[in-house]
């Protein structure tokens, strides 16, 4: 049998904010509820299983590897948010993207400072 990952936790202090936040700039299907989490199915069938959490909680890293016109797309809804977005992690180079490995990248965070990422290309996998 080959691993795949199936689903990762988000928590978040308001679910319901997190998991429209994930489907409006990703363009996802609406979440499913399931027992405390709001689902967001990606498309190669991982889900991201939003739950409320009132304790202290890490801010996590997701990337998302989407297509060249997907990127478009996302990336306008960012702008078009208002979102601020970076071209590196940590916050670096403001109002940027970045062309590592040949393709395109933007960091951005969801309502609860998660960073979120779309790459068009898996960083190291070659390119200028």
């Amino acid at each position: 049998m080959t691993i795949q990952l199936n689903h990762t936790i988000i928590n978040a202090t308001d679910r319901a904010a997190t998991a429209d936040f994930l489907v409006s700039i990703l363009g996802l299907p609406e979440p499913v509820e399931y027992g405390p989490f709001l689902v967001v199915q990606t498309g190669n069938e991982v889900s991201l299983d939003v739950m409320h959490s009132t304790e202290e909680f890490s801010r996590q890293h997701y990337a998302f590897l989407v297509e060249e016109d997907e990127f478009d797309t996302i990336f306008g809804r960012i702008r078009d948010g208002g979102v601020p977005y970076w071209a590196g992690p940590r916050h670096h180079r403001p109002g940027e993207i970045n062309t590592e490995d040949g393709g395109r990248g933007v960091y951005f965070d969801d309502p609860d400072g998660h960073i979120l990422e779309i790459i068009t290309r898996p960083y190291g996998s070659g390119g200028s």
